[in-house]
């Protein structure tokens, strides 16, 4: 089984993280590679950056196809073209923040979210009520470090704290953490505040193998059928889809 970790920005130091941390979930004899956009921020903490990243992260789902990709995980908390990426790929896609917060639920009847920044907040709450978890999202929270300062020192003192708040203050029974590049302070913290703390990239690709293993596929009808055969133009002519081609034209 192959499982393709795509880090949707362009910090060489995060993917190498993110594939560390996906690699030691992954069953024997599953291949994890880690892989980043050749194009698009050096992290997203805005809708702007968001928007940019996305490129990116297609062309590399479209490099996974040609390489016979089985699975792919999308490693930033925002899900980021989630669903352009199912309409490219013919194996499964997991978004890290769906992933994290099913596992939680599966955990406890309440979670909170501790991810980066405040200004994050609203794009956590609006996926947590898109997958369903609207009641049992019951918060949240921002340890204010910025993506890019999460090895500073000081940052995992205050995610811990942070984290202890959400156990205290919201009397939650699980904790997700919201960033990606938390990925590895997972056990650590968990050992500090006494519940479950879930990291989205192991759980990602924990479920992406799981899927593979059942033999699910999205779904080829409906929302995530293939794009239709269209012009694009500009900057984008290179990502055309045409009824001839497996692959965009930018990476065929």
């Amino acid at each position: 089984m192959h499982i393709r970790v795509i880090n949707p920005n362009t910090t060489r130091a995060m993917t190498d993280l993110i594939g560390r941390s996906a690699r030691v979930v992954a069953a024997p004899g599953t291949v994890v590679d880690a892989v980043q956009p050749t194009m698009g921020p050096a992290s997203i903490e805005s809708h702007y950056e968001e928007a940019l990243a996305v490129p990116g992260l297609l062309e590399q789902i479209a490099l996974g196809e040609a390489d016979g990709v089985d699975a792919y995980v999308v490693a930033c908390f925002g899900d980021p073209g989630l669903d352009a990426a199912r309409e490219l790929a013919h194996g499964p896609v997991v978004g890290i923040a769906e992933a994290a917060m099913h596992a939680a639920a599966l955990l406890g009847r309440r979670f909170s979210v501790v991810t980066t920044l405040g200004r994050t907040r609203a794009r956590a709450r609006e996926l947590a009520d898109r997958y369903g978890f609207r009641e049992a999202c019951v918060a949240v929270r921002a340890c204010e470090v910025p993506v890019l300062a999460l090895e500073d020192p000081g940052a995992l003192a205050r995610l811990t704290a942070e984290c202890r708040r959400a156990v205290e203050q919201d009397e939650v029974d699980a904790v997700v953490l919201g960033c990606a590049g938390m990925a590895a302070w997972c056990a650590a913290i968990a050992d500090e505040i006494g519940v479950p703390v879930v990291d989205g990239v192991a759980a990602g690709t924990v479920l992406a193998q799981s899927l593979v293993a059942l033999g699910l596929r999205p779904s080829t009808r409906g929302e995530y059928a293939r794009p239709p055969d269209k012009p694009m133009a500009g900057l984008l002519a290179g990502f055309e889809i045409r009824a001839d081609a497996v692959l965009p034209v930018a990476v065929a």
